[in-house]
């Protein structure tokens, strides 16, 4: 019987659970958001995404507050008209679906933190004092008088706190700012949380102002910054010029080169031969009736063939007229 009611148990809650990661998850803000002072009035303000039936509101290790709400409301408040110290604390909420049994997950919490009065304000000191220049690193230092507390540093026109030191039994605390630029110029304070109650908190204290100057250029910067941009255009020119002129130089190179393939292999055909050259060949002599003796004179077409070198030279042969039986 015992495991079947595990099993049941157990079943419940996987159904349960993946109902719950369906629906929308709800929104809680408070109003006002900060400042609220023990006695003073303050509202919670729990955001639905759809309709809901029911919301619930949680304060983390103390009372839930339930609260059914209208068909046609997308949000649903829990008010305190007159806060009291147990109020202050962690909270979240959690909503119903109308017409079914599916369950939100729960909000993210936010924290209601309630200023007591009766607390005195801590003291501030800043070192080096208000005006220095940029990359230096500033302390600030707040003090109470009797309390051991949690110190909280507040710049004015920031909703939370931008450093938080834990504990201090002898009511300091010193929080340091390196490296500062002209973006943390501004008014600081401090404020203070008495151990035990960490939703209880004293009144802002008194203010120190902080304005971070820009690092002055060191003489003949802007001359030296001038002389650097002169010097990196003329450079720039002088690498550009080289460059056109390597081109130039390359095409023309390439041009020669092209030509002197053009001379070398023409790829024209031969010219024909115009006149037919005449060429003395040594020849048997003959004679006619009246005695003469006449040379034979050959016709050679000049060749396509490259010419040959010379050969060496022939002694030449000389023909002329002989008489023949004794006449003249």
């Amino acid at each position: 019987m015992a495991p079947m009611v595990v099993a049941l148990i157990l079943g419940w809650w996987l159904v349960a659970d993946s109902r719950a990661q369906q629906v929308p998850r709800p929104s809680l803000s408070l109003h006002p958001s900060q400042g609220v002072s023990l006695g003073g009035a303050v509202t919670l303000r729990c955001h639905l995404p759809q309709l809901a039936a029911w919301v619930e509101l949680y304060q983390e290790g103390g009372w839930s507050y339930n609260k059914g709400k209208e068909k046609d409301q997308d949000a649903a408040e829990f008010s305190f008209v007159s806060t009291l110290q147990e109020h202050a604390g962690r909270y979240q909420c959690q909503y119903r679906v109308s017409e079914s049994a599916e369950v939100s997950v729960k909000s993210d919490p936010v924290e209601l933190v309630l200023t007591d009065l009766s607390y005195s304000p801590p003291s501030i000191s800043l070192h080096p004092e208000q005006c220095v220049e940029m990359g230096t690193n500033i302390t600030i230092r707040c003090r109470n008088k009797d309390y051991g507390a949690a110190f909280l540093l507040h710049k004015d026109g920031s909703s939370d706190p931008l450093q938080c030191q834990d504990f201090s039994e002898r009511g300091t605390a010193t929080f340091t700012l390196f490296g500062v630029t002209p973006a943390d110029s501004g008014t600081y304070r401090c404020s203070y949380r008495p151990r035990g109650y960490p939703f209880i908190s004293s009144p802002i204290g008194d203010s120190v102002t902080l304005e971070v100057t820009p690092t002055p250029a060191p003489p003949g910067a802007a001359g030296s910054s001038h002389g650097n941009l002169v010097v990196a255009v003329v450079g720039g020119c002088t690498a550009a010029f080289v460059f056109i002129l390597v081109l130039i130089v390359f095409f023309l190179l390439a041009a020669r080169r092209r030509r002197m393939r053009r001379d070398e292999c023409p790829g024209a055909s031969p010219k024909k031969p115009e006149a037919m050259e005449f060429q003395l060949c040594p020849q048997v002599p003959s004679s006619d009736s009246e005695g003469l003796t006449y040379l034979e004179l050959q016709a050679v077409t000049p060749s396509t063939q490259p010419p040959s070198p010379p050969a060496a030279p022939q002694p030449s042969v000389i023909y002329t007229e002989v008489a023949v039986g004794g006449r003249h």
